[in-house]
């Protein structure tokens, strides 16, 4: 594997071979094979025994090549946040698509009424009278039906109705507007926030199952195939008991939504599966990490100091990167180096400041090390090509992103 022209400008590429320790321009986006096929396994056997379907959010890793790998894994479609990662989605081949925002604006219109009307299945969310109305009037005047979902949130969270009661309202104001169809309910927990935070979403989540057991009981939902949706990746198991214990499956599909337990990581998402596994010991091993950077050491310009080439524009800074491994350039898998103690302290754009314990006395300049991460999200979005690796640390495929 080689550089192609139309590569030649972008990052992280293999350039005379396949190798990370030799032969690839770092730093690079490294996610490993099978850590990857683990995560998309488990989650769908997850989601597979709680009887709902998974339709994870492709704007973490905006990566065509892993939404293919999660339909075939048994997903159900595949979450999105804008109108422009909807149509990206789309022309990679993913027909069935959930904007899980408000679709606001006549240019995102424009562009949700043509996949609409390339044969999408698509559905967005509302929560105003005002949304559904100007919805309503541009897909009446293109000749189109667009299914949407009401968003319920919470007081001080982000978007969505805040009271049943406005639900209510809002889908009588879909249900006036003969371009849209009511589909069903939608919600996010990962904004509710306060003391007893478990408790708390468990509440959300039963005012989910409520108000859409209610808005079936009024006859209000208008699609044949409504659905309830929620989810993201620190309490999808909450959410997945409720609907479950609710026994929605007999008027709704329920959706769960999580999108970083495809790669998972090594800080927010690792502590929030902890979480999960304390309050499920039932469950088999959780998720993985799966990616990783790999970066050079750069310079030793003091005692305890080495600055690695690698810095925000390469990696998420949520939480400051985690050293992992250490591997000598050119060398081999199974010389794996020390990194105890060691510890990245602040980041520029393009360099990162490694403190040193005084034992380490045997760093070079050139020494690859792989870097864990926290939030996935913000570290995807820095690279256009994603390199997948094999347990040898070879490159087996370089993936595509789309931001």
């Amino acid at each position: 594997m080689s550089i192609s022209p139309q590569n030649a400008n972008e990052k992280g590429l293999p350039q005379t071979g396949v190798s990370l320790l030799r032969d690839v321009s770092l730093p690079a986006a490294v996610i490993h094979e099978a850590a990857l096929l683990h995560n998309l396994a488990w989650m769908q056997r997850f989601v597979d025994a709680h009887h709902a379907r998974l339709a994870p959010h492709g704007k973490t890793t905006m990566a065509p090549a892993l939404f293919q790998r999660q339909l075939e894994a048994g997903a159900w479609g595949v979450t999105l946040a804008t109108a422009v990662q909807c149509r990206a989605a789309f022309n990679h081949g993913i027909k069935r698509l959930l904007l899980a925002n408000q679709l606001i604006g006549a240019a995102n219109m424009t562009i949700v009424a043509e996949l609409i009307e390339a044969g999408a299945e698509f559905y967005c969310v509302v929560d105003s009278v005002a949304n559904a109305q100007a919805l309503g009037r541009f897909f009446e005047e293109r000749g189109l039906v667009l299914k949407v979902l009401i968003e319920l949130g919470v007081p001080g969270g982000r978007c969505g109705c805040r009271t049943q009661e406005q639900v209510f309202e809002l889908a009588r104001a879909v249900n006036g507007a003969s371009a849209l169809r009511l589909a069903g309910l939608e919600g996010y927990e990962g904004v509710v926030h306060g003391n007893d935070p478990a408790r708390r979403i468990r509440d959300y989540a039963r005012q989910l199952v409520t108000t859409a057991q209610a808005l079936y009981q009024d006859r209000l939902i208008e699609a044949d195939d409504p659905i309830i949706t929620a989810s993201g990746s620190a309490w999808y198991d909450l959410i997945a008991e409720a609907f479950d214990a609710a026994g929605l499956r007999e008027h709704f599909t329920p959706v769960l939504r999580p999108g970083c337990y495809v790669v998972h990581d090594h800080g927010l998402y690792q502590d929030a599966q902890q979480d999960v596994l304390v309050r499920r010991p039932d469950l088999e091993e959780g998720l993985r990490p799966a990616l990783e950077i790999f970066a050079q050491v750069q310079s030793l310009p003091e005692p305890g100091l080495a600055i690695i080439a690698m810095g925000k524009r390469d990696i998420g800074a949520d939480r400051m990167p985690e050293p992992l491994r250490r591997y000598r350039e050119g060398g081999r898998l199974s010389e794996t180096l020390d990194v105890t103690g060691w510890e990245v302290t602040r980041m520029m754009d393009q360099h990162a400041f490694l403190r040193l314990p005084e034992a380490a006395s045997d760093v070079q300049i050139g020494d690859i090390i792989a870097f864990g991460t926290s939030h996935p999200c913000l570290t995807f979005d820095k690279w256009r090509r994603v390199c997948l690796a094999d347990e040898n640390l070879n490159v087996k495929e370089v993936m595509e992103t789309c931001f």
